[in-house]
């Protein structure tokens, strides 16, 4: 789309295995799987993917292995409107999924491959995210990745809005994503950080420490009017942490205000969190290099309810990808809600 931001998105694009099992199984527990197949995954891929639907003009950085599953995933992402041309192939088996989805929509998953975690920008990445109007993070970059994308949005001149969505719990981080300390730098420096209450317990504690610790680094950052990003302040980030059905709290200039989620029939909530974060990439991130006002309480809280219904109508189908809406139908499923 012509005028449009260019968002560059660094995350993994996978395979899920996808198993409709009769439960998600306690320990020592058991399932029974009454159908098995593969679908297009991967936090990276499926919040540009996202983008893509609602019409943002979207990139991928992303490592695939040279085999059957990385050939399918380059196969798919040429389908569709997603420039994968930073999609490269290596030596490593591709990263995939195995996803467990319960009948009431719930799922538990596992992951394995390396392609991934050996990811490293090559000086093309790195051109293309300094040019980026948005660049996005998902937790589960490795490590140096993450640190050489700060590096790049903390040199460049004119620098895009940095999201940051932590994604997993730091035990399952450590070693494969994005380690603490870099987390804590990323959480002062992000325009826009997202963290699930999984991932918020596990690298806060809880989520009312949670709060307090996103909400005093906004207030130790200054007032968002003062904000001068020429200057070199990044300004106050907002943040928001998702309760899946329960809704999500958003944390703006240290004050914190829960929103509820869209009361719907879930077929599958696979993938729900990376299409909200995109919701809220277009309307809190993206749409402020279109329109002035964007930044209004009006305009997050629109963006907050825009984006939630991303999420709900995902849930509608199956698998991370299924349900991904257009505009028009996110623009529709609002109507009837109003």
């Amino acid at each position: 789309m012509s005028g449009t931001p260019w968002v560059v998105a660094v995350g993994a694009a996978a395979i899920d295995e996808w198993y409709a099992v009769s439960n998600l199984p306690e320990p020592d527990g058991g399932a029974y799987a009454r159908e098995v197949t593969t679908a297009f995954g991967g936090v990276g891929a499926n919040v540009a993917v996202a983008l893509d639907r609602l019409g943002r003009d979207v990139g991928l950085v992303s490592r695939v292995g040279d085999d059957e599953y990385g050939r399918r995933a380059r196969d798919y992402l040429a389908e569709t409107g997603v420039d994968a041309s930073r999609v490269r192939a290596g030596d490593d088996p591709t990263t995939r999924s195995l996803v467990l989805s319960a009948p009431d929509g719930e799922r538990a998953i596992v992951t394995t491959g390396e392609s991934f975690r050996e990811l490293r920008l090559a000086a093309a990445d790195r051109e293309a995210i300094a040019a980026a109007d948005v660049a996005f993070l998902t937790g589960y970059t490795p490590d140096a990745v993450s640190r050489e994308v700060l590096s790049v949005v903390e040199s460049a001149g004119d620098p895009p809005a940095l999201v940051f969505d932590l994604s997993g719990p730091v035990e399952e981080l450590v070693g494969r994503g994005t380690e603490p300390e870099t987390v804590h730098r990323l959480l002062h420096r992000a325009d826009l950080f997202v963290a699930g209450d999984i991932a918020a317990a596990a690298y806060f504690g809880s989520e009312a420490t949670a709060v307090e610790r996103i909400a005093a680094a906004q207030r130790a950052r200054g007032d968002a009017a003062d904000w001068d990003r020429d200057a070199g302040g990044a300004g106050p980030p907002r943040a928001v942490l998702t309760h899946g059905a329960d809704g999500m709290t958003v944390i703006v200039d240290g004050d914190a205000r829960r929103f509820d989620a869209f009361d719907i029939d879930v077929v599958d909530a696979t993938g729900a969190g990376d299409a909200f974060v995109a919701g809220l990439i277009d309307r809190w991130v993206a749409e402020e290099s279109d329109r002035a006002g964007a930044g209004s309480p009006g305009a997050l809280a629109g963006g907050v309810r825009f984006a939630a219904a991303v999420a709900a109508i995902n849930c509608t189908e199956r698998f991370a990808q299924g349900g991904l809406p257009t505009r028009e139908a996110v623009e529709r499923f609002l109507a009837e809600r109003e």
